[in-house]
């Protein structure tokens, strides 16, 4: 039993699985929160420019 256990211990197999599960959790949030930062600047970057189309004001004749 012991002699299991203690393969068990030295037994690597596996440990680069955690790294890359850990590593594409790290990714994915810098993902959102680069998408979540865009998101927010092209809202605004396009109120900015609703706005400065809705103040021009409309020619009547051509």
């Amino acid at each position: 039993m012991m002699s299991l256990f203690s393969s068990f211990l030295r037994d690597e197999d596996g440990a680069v699985t955690i790294d890359f599960v850990v590593l594409t959790a790290g990714i994915t949030v810098l993902a959102l929160a680069v998408g979540a930062s865009i998101a927010s600047g092209a809202v605004n970057l396009a109120e900015r420019e609703g706005q400065s189309l809705a103040d021009r004001p409309l020619g009547t004749d051509f």
